[in-house]
């Protein structure tokens, strides 16, 4: 690799202005973990817009969004659509971060996005609420007044009850936890709106309720046979497949939300005494006991095929940029290991083998206090669900139908 990034870099003065930055970069795409031919590609956009800069007479210290956007216009679609945007995008980071370049210019918040700003601090400093909830709130908030208020000034006086009710029916997914989330956020905002005083009357009573009755569902789930086909079939002769088995083993073993296998660390796991440390929902920590078998698939990944960078999360993306997974990857492991299996099934998320190993433990004789113990839940009514997979137990209650039919 070495030698074949050395000629770019002593190239002289083939990147123009850029020239004397060029090997801070390399060594940030290096950390980040691309491959020989991605970098070289990128170099080859650098100093073409190098030399585009020197005709130009534009000097580093004047860099910015607008510039690039000025270079990008000119040059052909599938050359930015291919490596020159986001290399352009982390030249200004890296040019900013040593001080080469200026810091980007932010227009001055619009009212909206002030309202909203504090909407969060208050939901962060007084309500203590874990920043991903902060954040969803806030989107709700601001999709509201973008509904109500358009391009129109921000005049919360004159909000109406047909107001709130309107965005609600406009806005309202078909389905329902969606909906209970836009109108719990709609409620949390105009409570906080009353609580400030900038408005006077408390609409939250005006935003409609969710018809989504309590334990109307049954918790989607596979036969305990169909989970080991899933583990079974997962492939594991390279590395990539070895982390996904990895990962789906804490799924399947542990019943881990897709969230609390993202945030695990190096250090949260107890190598010893066989646990791990776990942060789970409003930050709540948990130690639990490290299955052998997942001890195992963990240790193999980490000692073969985890990519060496300075993230500290034990799962890593295997392509560049090198950095922890999202919580969205989990649920496409399971989607491609389900398909993998040849097993169909209505719901692919991470949340399916939680489920499947919630009610296999019922299968087993485990009580409802046992598995809400296992999975974390904080009260009784989360695991209560699982109680309505037990038919065999229901049967016994069920009453006679009338007339002796079965």
């Amino acid at each position: 690799m070495q030698n074949l990034l050395k000629p770019p870099i002593t190239s002289g003065g083939s990147f123009g202005p850029l020239s004397p930055y060029i090997n801070a970069y390399l060594v940030r795409i290096k950390e980040q973990g691309y491959a020989v031919g991605s970098i070289n590609e990128q170099l080859r956009v650098l100093k073409r817009f190098g030399r585009w800069l020197k005709r130009k007479g534009h000097e580093v210290a004047g860099l910015n969004e607008g510039i690039t956007r000025d270079f990008l216009g000119r040059i052909k679609r599938s050359y930015s659509d291919g490596y020159a945007t986001p290399a352009l995008r982390r030249l200004l980071s890296v040019l900013r971060q040593i001080g080469a370049a200026p810091e980007a210019e932010t227009a001055p918040p619009s009212p909206t996005e002030q309202l909203t700003c504090s909407y969060g601090r208050f939901l962060l400093q007084e309500r203590n609420l874990a920043a991903q909830s902060v954040k969803r709130l806030r989107s709700v908030a601001g999709r509201f007044l973008a509904e109500t208020f358009g391009a129109d000034p921000l005049n919360l006086s004159r909000l109406t009850a047909p107001d709130v009710t309107a965005f609600v029916q406009q806005q309202a997914p078909r389905h329902p936890s969606s909906c209970r989330n836009l109108v719990g956020g709609t409620r949390s905002f105009l409570r906080y709106l009353h609580y400030k005083g900038l408005v006077h009357t408390d609409l939250s009573l005006a935003v409609p309720k969710v018809a989504n009755w309590a334990l109307s569902t049954l918790p989607k789930h596979l036969p305990a046979v169909q989970v080991q086909k899933v583990l079974r079939d997962c492939d594991r002769t390279t590395g990539l497949g070895r982390r996904n088995y990895a990962i789906l083993l804490l799924l399947a073993r542990l019943g881990l939300r897709a969230g609390e296998v993202v945030r695990l660390d190096l250090e949260d796991i107890d190598w010893e005494n066989a646990r791990i440390k776990v942060c789970g929902k409003g930050q709540q920590w948990a130690q639990l006991p490290l299955p052998a078998d997942a001890a195992r698939a963990i240790g193999s990944y980490l000692r073969r095929d985890r990519p060496r960078c300075a993230c500290r999360r034990v799962f890593i993306r295997h392509h560049a940029p090198i950095q922890g997974l999202h919580r969205n990857s989990i649920a496409n492991i399971v989607r491609d290991a389900l398909a993998n299996a040849g097993i169909v099934s209505a719901r692919k998320g991470g949340h399916l083998l939680r489920h499947s190993l919630a009610t296999e433990m019922l299968r087993r004789g485990a009580s409802i206090d046992e598995i809400g113990e296992v999975l974390r839940h904080k009260c009784p009514e989360s695991t209560a669900i699982y109680a309505k997979v037990d038919l065999k137990s229901l049967r016994a209650l069920a009453l006679p139908w009338p007339g002796g039919a079965r």
